[in-house]
């Protein structure tokens, strides 16, 4: 039998042309054609003023972190309940990560936990639109404000997107994306940032290029920074991708609705949220199994390997992990993030890779309902 990937990309021959074209031609006074391609079509996209290709999603964190003069002393807000790298970064510069709890619902940070968790000490928020959500951005952008709190928007998982019609990523004073392989814009590996604030988008051209600004040809460092940029082959990828976005997003769509029709009267499974308003891209299709089956998102990733099957677990909250063992918020998160250590260990991504036809999804459904079944009797 056939075994279902969990995540990959729908790459057609147009990609496959402008990486050729990239590999032929994109060298000597074409070197930063596809890159500067890519930034200007996804700003473009976004709605916003400026974007910068990375290698990575986390790149960006971290350059956005340092632009802002984050670091030693300083106190940066994410939720617990979301991929280690958003929070990574803050422990890069030297600043101290405080982990909050995520709503019910959106299963992103929760407005309330970010402004009561704000201390004298608070620089900067990292807010994640966790698998293609949306969290209540008007609300978090007013706690951000009125404490004069820098927003950073982890939109790692959320490319095409929308709240009230606004992209994803467009919510911060900066916004990253990631690029990797599973998600629904690719370039293998990669990222982006984008931004409206011409002072940060400036600073972060010089952090990512080892401390010299754009077109130096001297060679002159004068700060000992980083290097953080996306190569024109990546780029050519990223660029034929960004022009096929809406086909990319509506498929993402097609997946979760067939999702939603196969799963629509089985108690106790709970899908990714869509409130009012909001377009949710469904970079995964997430399900949370009521805690009456008992079953742990562990239990279900080993069922579901038996049908050859692949899925992931929901991230675990950041302050269960190992490599948080140490931070001072461990004890006590449990008890404060009760919504995080809730829904994590139950919740599973199922197969949502862009290759998925109806038939596979169906087969999904069927084995959760089996398992569930089985379970009950």
């Amino acid at each position: 039998m056939e075994r279902i990937p969990v995540a990959g990309p729908w790459i057609t021959e147009r990609e496959v042309r402008y990486a050729a074209d990239a590999a032929e031609h994109g060298w000597y006074h074409r070197a930063g054609d596809y890159p500067k391609r890519f930034e200007q079509a996804l700003a473009q996209y976004i709605g916003v003023e400026h974007a910068v290709s990375l290698p990575h999603c986390t790149a960006g964190i971290h350059l956005a972190l340092v632009a802002m003069k984050v670091g030693p002393g300083d106190e940066v807000i994410v939720p617990d309940a979301t991929w280690i790298a958003s929070a990574a970064p803050i422990n890069y510069v030297g600043a101290t990560p405080v982990f909050v709890d995520v709503d019910r619902r959106t299963w992103c940070m929760d407005a309330a936990a970010f402004e009561n968790a704000i201390t004298p000490r608070t620089k900067a928020v990292i807010p994640v639109n966790l698998y293609g959500s949306m969290p209540d951005w008007p609300a978090i952008r007013r706690v951000a404000d009125r404490h004069k709190v820098r927003i950073i928007e982890d939109a790692a998982e959320a490319i095409g997107s929308t709240l009230g019609g606004r992209k994803a990523g467009s919510f911060g004073d900066v916004g990253v994306y990631s690029f990797h392989g599973s998600k629904t814009l690719t370039t293998g590996e990669g990222g982006m940032l984008t931004t409206n604030d011409k002072a940060l988008f400036d600073r972060i051209l010089f952090l990512r290029d080892h401390g010299r600004p754009p077109g130096d040809r001297y060679f002159r460092n004068t700060e000992v920074a980083f290097k953080y940029k996306m190569s024109p082959l990546q780029a050519a990828v990223g660029l034929a991708q960004i022009e096929r976005i809406e086909e990319l997003v509506a498929r993402k769509r097609e997946i979760f609705a067939w999702y939603a029709e196969y799963l629509k009267d089985v108690p106790g499974v709970t899908l990714n949220a869509e409130p009012i308003g909001v377009r949710n891209s469904y970079w995964m299709v997430t399900a949370i199994v009521d805690a009456k089956y008992g079953l742990t998102s562990r239990d279900l990733m080993a069922r579901f390997d038996e049908h050859q099957i692949d899925t992931r677990p929901f991230f675990a909250p950041l302050t269960s992990l190992p490599a948080y063992a140490n931070h001072p918020q461990v004890d006590s998160a449990a008890k404060r993030n009760v919504v995080s250590y809730d829904l994590c260990p139950r919740g599973l991504n199922l197969p949502s890779a862009m290759c998925l036809t109806r038939e596979q999804v169906e087969r999904v459904c069927q084995v959760l309902k089996g398992i569930l079944s089985s379970v009950e009797n």
